[in-house]
């Protein structure tokens, strides 16, 4: 058996900073392969070069795995500055000069664009899919003297199979994520069925929801809170509020379980109601990530989404009934956007009333989506157009200096309104200067005084 050496190298923490859940999940899958493994976090070591040699040479590995997660922070204002690849480049080079093994990438980054971030980290091979048993069976390949491509990917649908496996998670690591963001990830499926415009997720998991047992998923969340005193949990799903209603199964078994875990997740708006967010929050849930999206009716159609914005305002109004605290992520400038919609957004975000609202600029362009299909009908990149770095979608029928005016003006002055992205970097850092960790965004929502507020 060998002994593999696995490594993050993300070190974004807008709007904070999230555990290597992929990392974990591929070690577990090698150890029950029985291999030895050390799990490695740039971010956790104080993003050193100096630990990361000495780790290396300390372990003596037979091959470095490296995992991707972010290409950048798709952040129209910081995206040059927040481009992670040079640094990923960098990490290789110094892996390839510290031991004389081969690297190996992967993770969600890489296999959004695998072949030109192979070529321009500098990695030996790359794998595609899911890490954990495609990197058993490389190895094994490898060990047996197969000829291997330099990007590996599964052969199977995405959307077929159990590729469950729950994470080993690391002590120095988790401790790390726990002192700072105060939660860690965990899923309860992979896959999306849903088709928005700009998503990577059926691409890289697939189209079809692949569901955990709600046992596996709780008893995950048992060891978190039992033997690394994890705070709480965020469920990583792409939409957690599935239209089978497994996430409902999710909170019955917490409940069941009394696991007393405080948990958040990202959800669409318009399926879940009163009755369920009164169980899901007697689970747990203290905040909810509205995967929102676009602020009119025109711009919610060319993103292709499946709701309406007047069901936004339901569901926001169904979680302050409730007391939970939501944020709702708006980006402008997109399929669908002209100066008469911005004005239009603008007004009906004035009706999403006692919550976050996270506004971005611009939409981040990746390949093999339907933003890139029609970003090049329009003639705002070309065919042949490297998206490697980051680059925006605008709508041709939108001047963005006066929607970055516009938007900057509606939202001045307002703590629950966030725009660009960095400011409520600036927002969180000032409530960890008074002591509070993590998320945070429910620390900007206020309910009546004498009602409990998580």
């Amino acid at each position: 058996m060998s002994r593999i050496f696995l490594l993050s190298t993300n070190t974004m923490t807008d709007p904070y900073a999230v555990y290597p859940l992929g990392l974990s999940i591929v070690a577990a899958a090698l150890i029950s392969a029985g291999h030895r493994v050390k799990q490695f976090d740039f971010l956790t070591e104080g993003q050193s070069f100096n630990r990361l040699d000495e780790a290396l040479q300390r372990f003596g590995p037979d091959f470095v795995g490296v995992s991707l997660r972010n290409i950048d922070n798709v952040d129209s204002f910081t995206s040059e500055e927040s481009w992670a690849l040079h640094k990923d480049r960098e990490i290789i080079r110094r892996i390839k000069g510290t031991v004389g093994v081969p690297v190996i990438v992967g993770g969600s980054a890489f296999s959004i664009m695998p072949e030109e971030i192979l070529s321009y980290v500098g990695a030996d091979y790359g794998i595609v899919g899911d890490g954990g048993f495609l990197f058993c069976d490389w190895i094994g390949r490898f060990e047996q003297g197969h000829p291997l491509p330099k990007i590996f990917q599964e052969n199977r649908s995405l959307d077929t199979g159990d590729t469950h496996i729950s994470p080993c998670w690391d002590q120095t690591i988790i401790r790390h994520y726990a002192e700072t963001s105060r939660m860690v990830g965990m899923r309860t499926k992979r896959g999306c069925p849903h088709h928005c415009a700009y998503c990577t997720y059926p691409s890289l998991e697939g189209n079809r929801y692949r569901l955990r047992r709600p046992e596996e998923v709780v008893e995950d969340v048992i060891r978190l809170k039992k033997d690394y005193g994890v705070e709480t949990v965020f469920f990583t799903d792409s939409v957690f509020n599935d239209p089978g209603e497994h996430y409902l199964a999710i909170a019955e078994e917490l409940i069941r379980r009394e696991t007393g875990l405080p948990w958040s997740a990202f959800f669409q708006p318009g399926r879940t109601g009163e009755r369920e967010l009164q169980l899901l929050k007697r689970s747990g849930l203290y905040a909810v990530e509205s995967g929102t999206d676009a602020s009119s009716e025109a711009t919610l159609e060319g993103l292709n989404k499946s709701f309406h914005f007047d069901e936004v305002v339901e569901f926001n109004n169904i979680c302050l009934g409730q007391e939970i605290p939501c944020v709702h992520y708006v980006m402008f400038g997109g399929p669908g956007e002209s100066d008469r919609t911005v004005r239009e957004g603008l007004e009906n975000i004035k009706g999403l009333t006692n919550c976050v609202v996270l506004g971005f600029s611009g939409v981040r362009i990746f390949p093999g989506t339907l933003l890139e299909r029609r970003a090049v009908e329009e003639g705002v990149i070309g065919a042949q157009d490297s998206l490697l770095k980051p680059v925006f979608y605008f709508s041709p029928a939108v001047d963005v200096q006066k929607m970055n005016e516009a938007i900057s003006e509606a939202f001045k002055h307002q703590r629950q309104r966030v725009f660009p992205p960095s400011a409520g970097r600036q927002k969180l850092e000032i409530l960890n200067r008074f002591g509070f960790r993590g998320p945070l965004w429910d620390k900007l929502v206020s309910f009546k005084k004498g009602r409990k507020n998580r």
